[in-house]
């Protein structure tokens, strides 16, 4: 059966590949963005654009991850227009770069505030459709940073995703008894294909991050580095494709975690080793039924 779905942070990047490569698959698919009407209405009519030109449907709606209110009207015009949500995809995100000690502990929370409390306002609305439905997928799109090897200057971020990814992990044990899924995306980095790097912020005080100019370079070189270590066939669509392919499985077979790296920073090592022991302590727990849903 087709899925009625949200997509977060849609506008660019992964994000807008996923919403895309959804509804390409026949999906209900509400690719939500701040500013529809706004400095995103090109954004808008892109993908009016696209779903007209292809037969497929995908709808553009207004969601300010950073507001409840937001959040709770995304989801009341998506289950008004369609009478249910399947599929919640927390893509939502947003990168900072520069030394960690920049950072003022409000600049940091903004940090949390789009990763971490964007995604748990999302949740607060759409969770209870998706437990009265007793059925649906929270689908997050994390990163290899939680467990692979990552640069410098990327605390606050990673920080963040690190934080989302225990929230994610926390819940599915929480929601599995309702019939509610969970399935994490793990992308690695990519230099090319989004506007993450790009669009990054940067502490506002410059005069302590200027502190850090013996490190003046660092970035570049690594950047340079992951450039060079990328093989050609990479691309952030894989992310999306890998996205499709999850939420089109049947209820009960989709993947945990599922890491999609094409620089082999470990987060599949790690990952492969910490699932193992994540379910054997649920075991010793006795509660190894609350690891997945039951397959239908």
């Amino acid at each position: 059966m087709n899925s009625v779905i949200l997509v977060t942070g849609a506008s660019t990047g992964i994000g807008r590949l996923t919403a895309v490569s959804l509804a390409a698959a026949g999906h209900i698919v509400y690719a939500s963005m701040r500013d529809i009407a706004g400095r995103n209405a090109s954004h808008v009519r892109e993908l009016r654009d696209w779903a007209f030109a292809h037969g497929h449907d995908l709808r553009a709606v207004e969601l300010d991850v950073l507001s409840q209110d937001s959040a709770d009207a995304a989801v009341r015009t998506i289950v008004a227009e369609q009478g249910r949500l399947d599929v919640v995809v927390h893509n939502a995100g947003h990168l900072v770069i520069g030394p960690t000690e920049a950072f003022t502990p409000e600049e940091m929370t903004r940090v949390f505030d789009t990763n971490v409390f964007g995604a748990q306002r999302v949740n607060k609305a759409a969770l209870p459709v998706l437990r009265a439905q007793q059925s649906g997928l929270l689908l997050w799109v994390g990163s290899t940073t939680t467990r692979g090897g990552y640069p410098p200057f990327m605390g606050p971020y990673a920080a963040a995703k690190a934080a989302m990814d225990s929230i994610a992990v926390t819940m599915s044990y929480e929601l599995t008894r309702f019939g509610v899924e969970t399935s994490i995306v793990v992308p690695g980095a990519f230099t090319s294909g989004t506007a993450h790097f790009p669009n990054a912020g940067r502490p506002a005080d410059a005069a302590t991050a200027g502190a850090y100019a013996r490190y003046d370079g660092v970035m570049d070189q690594v950047g340079a580095k992951l450039s060079a270590l990328m093989p050609p066939d990479a691309d952030p669509q894989a992310v999306a494709d890998e996205i499709a392919r999850i939420v089109s499985l049947p209820a009960g077979e989709r993947p945990f975690r599922s890491v999609v790296d094409f620089l082999n920073d470990g987060a599949g090592e790690v990952t492969e080793v910490a699932e193992r022991v994540r379910a054997e302590f649920a075991r010793r727990l006795g509660i190894a039924d609350l690891l997945a849903i039951s397959a239908r």
